[in-house]
């Protein structure tokens, strides 16, 4: 490929841009999700099978990036922000496997995407001098993960906006710790409130034109794409030692994990079934069930960071998949509720010494659930967060003290604040707009 590739936006009102653009831009002036115009095709053999994690990310990016002005520093940038493990860990039980994500410094998967695309932005020129605002909706990882990535960087204000009261207690103070250019709003109401004002405020031309905006959620390309690079990594490994596809296990919320999964399937790359574990917001469990496509207010579940009712990556995903039927013999969905979550947390700490996070947990569930089936083929419970996180859930379900990583132990020893504000796309953008914010 010689040509630049082109980005489209999934409500096909926007001009094409290319990726530097898109990652700048946040969501597409339409209200639509940046994607490719095509999506690549590589073979396995175009990897380095002794490569670490940002090796593979950097073949893998490379035909996104090409004709941008990243190409040349993609390798530097994944280097920059692939600098931490995702092991696939073998399982003491069921002869399968665990993609852990939670090795970055704030204890998610979010780490990837959010280091990446702070590496990306730091390399972007921009004509405009004004601060740059970054906001992001975050139902527990996604925040946190944001404001490490930009603290402290020059000309850039990370602000994050979370549901009150429905993030743990450690997710929350991991949301106010960082002061400085990092601000924290806690929202009376639920995530997909705190999503739609932040898609609100992007959308408002003249807002932007007052306070240069962008997106740092899975909407923005440069968080997504870098989501590729260990699922792409971790098949690439299995495939070089078995030749054989490996599956995932996936607990989904906003569907960005997921279709980072679906992508790399789709690319070529040795990817077999992606199951979808979803908690009580059944949104996409129905929807994959036959059932027409749903969105609805969101549910508080113990798995938090999945408590999403209109996932936003749903439109990415009918972009690649445009027919319902194809789409959902890509994938399937299954809700877990509270109780199973519960039930699966102690189960396998009594039986196994197994200790994860709520929102593994679902995924858990459903590899029991396959192997209770009699399913045999090779599969991989993705983690995505540290249990430490959620202890006040985990610690009594699994009748033990969950150690806390060096890096969170050190967030949890700063002081942590945050300021209250309604659930009103209105009242985010006069928040904007006030002299003290600017």
């Amino acid at each position: 490929m010689t040509e630049p590739l082109l980005y489209l936006s999934t409500r096909g009102r926007s001009p094409a841009v290319g990726i530097s653009g898109a990652i700048a831009a946040g969501l597409a002036p339409d209200g639509g999700l940046y994607v490719p115009e095509a999506l690549p095709r590589l073979s396995p053999d175009a990897f380095d099978p002794g490569g670490t994690l940002a090796d593979t990310a950097a073949t893998l990016l490379a035909p996104f990036f090409v004709g941008d002005p990243l190409a040349q520093a993609l390798p530097a940038i994944c280097k920059e922000a692939l600098d931490f493990d995702t092991p696939l860990r073998p399982l003491p039980h069921r002869d399968a496997h665990m993609l852990e994500l939670f090795h970055g410094p704030t204890a998610a998967f979010k780490d990837v995407g959010a280091r990446f695309l702070a590496a990306c932005l730091r390399r972007l020129p921009r004509k405009d001098e004004r601060p740059l605002t970054i906001l992001v909706a975050t139902s527990g990882d996604t925040g946190a993960a944001v404001g490490a990535a930009f603290h402290h960087q020059p000309n850039v204000r990370v602000v994050i906006l979370y549901p009150d009261g429905l993030v743990s207690p450690r997710q929350a103070h991991q949301l106010g710790c960082f002061g400085d250019n990092v601000l924290a709003l806690r929202v009376q109401g639920r995530f997909d409130d705190c999503q739609r004002m932040v898609k609100a405020a992007l959308n408002d031309a003249e807002l932007q034109a007052e306070r240069p905006l962008s997106s740092a959620n899975s909407i923005s390309l440069g968080r997504l794409l870098p989501q590729m690079s260990y699922y792409a990594h971790a098949s690439l490994a299995w495939w070089n030692e078995h030749h054989t596809p490996l599956n995932f296990i996936i607990p989904t919320g906003n569907l960005g994990n997921a279709l980072a999964a679906l992508w790399v399937r789709e690319i070529g790359l040795p990817v077999g079934e992606v199951c979808l574990a979803c908690n009580a917001n059944a949104t996409l469990p129905e929807f994959f069930s036959g059932a027409d496509y749903r969105p609805r207010d969101a549910i508080a579940t113990l798995a938090n960071a999945m408590d999403v009712g209109a996932p936003s990556n749903f439109e990415r995903l009918r972009w690649t998949f445009p027919h319902a039927h194809e789409l959902r013999a890509q994938t399937q969905a299954m809700s877990v509720d509270d109780a199973t979550i519960r039930r699966t947390l102690t189960r396998h700490a009594r039986e196994y010494g197994e200790v994860f996070c709520p929102h593994t947990a679902t995924a858990m569930h459903l590899l029991d659930r396959l192997r209770d089936a009699g399913n045999t083929a090779p599969w991989a419970v993705v983690s995505t967060a540290h249990p430490a996180k959620f202890e006040s859930v985990v610690e009594p379900l699994a009748d033990r003290a969950v150690p806390v990583p060096p890096a969170l132990a050190a967030m949890l020893q700063r002081s942590a604040s945050a300021e209250p504000m309604a659930a009103d796309d209105e009242a985010l953008k006069r928040w904007l707009r006030e002299p003290a914010y600017a």
